[in-house]
């Protein structure tokens, strides 16, 4: 009987030449395996995966190449998901991956009930083991550096943040089922306007995601894989959408289901805490950006730490080192509702991380492209606000602590200047400040750390006494 061909050298081919969607030579193949195998050998497997149907060839000989199956890709017709008109979304899935789709795909009574595997968290080993291979790491940092110098953590993130605030709301509350639009929600976080006839939960959470990502991005120097951060993402999500208020920002210790699942949580507080404590443990000490992110959007929501949003706490942790290290934010652009919670599924029966991966990957690499070409419309930054953003933060924040309308703070202003800046610079630093504070709104004031309670208070103020 002829030996059979394990399934995770087979996956691995399969990852390698879905990385060139215009083909891939027999020895570029070679080149990135991740051990050496004998000519033969990788001319039999790859003979296998053809005549499998899960690969095609075209040319002949030593032109040949190998490509992936375009039935092997997930299309999604346009127009579903509020896309700028195309002909589909093309999601490329490994072999792997489509085999947990096929699992999932059976009815509930067919598929074997599973409680939480603590083995699956306890067998990674931050550094050794690894959910994406080097090639997939080296490919993600390649698309997402912005290519800008070393400058404090969170520069990035806020550079963008206006546009980052919408989509990664948008796009989050989406994959919960939220039914706004993007402009729907872009009204909302830049004007306060709600559309008539819509559950106020859908605006609490996306209000709520607003929140947690100015939280994430103006305290980029302080945010990490710990309790502080986690739990205060926790209770800034949950916010006014929980029966009991006092589990926002705690630990679970009540019993929870998942709907349309065989997975059965873990149910003992003490037990969920070992587990959680050793998850952010485990995360902090990734070095490696894209691993980091991986392993906090499978392990966190697998966990259930908290009565509920916890998927939405795994991705908005999930941009926690891309925040910090100024690479392009994960804001889950166009990424199917669908996929995403068959991804998680397979996660929560089956322990593999294969489809969750595949989305991963794909969800980044378009968001880093949206990113690029946001920040090329942005155009070059000023150099001089550059040179003076320290001093403008400065400003900004003591006129909205103070609470000063217009007047107080023309006069504060001018005054400060006067005692700080070179003769040359104060005009325009002057009506630099000026400007700055005519264009807040509730969409990009977290760049100056201002909490809303502070930012709200100060515009009333504002209003009220230039009337």
């Amino acid at each position: 009987m002829a030996k059979r061909i394990p399934e995770k050298e087979l996956t691995e081919i399969e990852e390698i030449v879905r990385r060139h969607p215009d083909g891939v030579t027999f020895k570029e193949i070679a080149d990135e395996l991740k051990t050496e195998v004998p000519r033969r050998t990788l001319q039999y497997r790859l003979k296998y995966l053809v005549d499998e149907k899960c690969l095609v060839t075209e040319g002949k000989r030593r032109w040949v190449k190998y490509r992936v199956r375009k039935d092997q890709r997930i299309e999604i017709p346009a127009g579903t998901l509020e896309l700028e008109p195309q002909t589909a979304i093309v999601l490329p899935l490994s072999r792997a991956a489509i085999e947990i789709q096929k699992y999932l795909q059976q009815r509930i009574s067919a598929r074997k009930p599973v409680g939480y595997n603590r083995e699956f968290l306890e067998s990674y080993r931050p550094n050794e083991t690894a959910y994406l291979s080097p090639a997939e790491r080296a490919r993600l940092r390649d698309t997402g550096n912005p290519n800008i110098a070393p400058q404090p953590a969170g520069t990035y993130a806020k550079q963008i943040l206006s546009r980052l605030l919408i989509d990664l709301s948008w796009n989050s509350s989406r994959l919960e089922g939220n039914t706004y639009s993007l402009l729907d929600t872009r009204r909302l976080i830049e004007f306060g306007e709600q559309p008539q006839g819509r559950e106020q939960l859908e605006a609490q959470m996306i209000l709520n995601h607003k929140d947690a990502i100015a939280f994430l991005v103006s305290a980029a120097d302080e945010i990490g894989f710990n309790r502080y951060t986690i739990l205060n993402l926790h209770a800034i999500l949950a916010n006014n959408l929980l029966a009991d208020a006092s589990a926002a920002g705690r630990l679970r210790r009540i019993a929870v289901g998942i709907e349309k699942s065989t997975f059965h949580p873990l149910e003992v507080p003490q037990i969920i805490e070992e587990c959680f404590n050793q998850i952010l443990a485990t995360a902090a000490a990734i070095e490696d950006p894209f691993e980091q992110a991986f392993f906090v959007m499978a392990q966190l929501p697998y966990l259930q730490p908290f009565d509920d949003v916890n998927k939405r706490v795994s991705r908005l942790a999930a941009n926690i080192p891309f925040i910090k290290r100024n690479l392009s934010p994960l804001s889950f652009t166009d990424v199917p509702r669908d996929l995403y919670t068959e991804a998680v599924l397979g996660v929560y029966e089956l322990n593999k991380i294969d489809l969750l991966k595949d989305v991963f990957i794909w969800a980044y690499e378009r968001s880093a492209a949206r990113y690029v070409a946001v920040r090329q419309s942005l155009g070059e930054p000023d150099p001089f606000r550059l040179r003076h953003r320290a001093a403008l933060r400065g400003i900004i924040g003591e006129v909205i602590r103070a609470n000063m309308d217009r007047k107080a703070a023309a006069a504060y202003i001018a005054n400060w200047v006067q005692q700080n800046m070179d003769a040359a610079d104060r005009e325009r630093f002057r009506e630099m400040a000026e400007d700055e504070l005519l264009g807040l709104h509730e969409g990009n004031y977290a760049r100056y750390e201002i909490r809303p309670a502070e930012f709200a208070a100060w515009r009333e103020a504002w209003n009220e006494k230039t009337v």
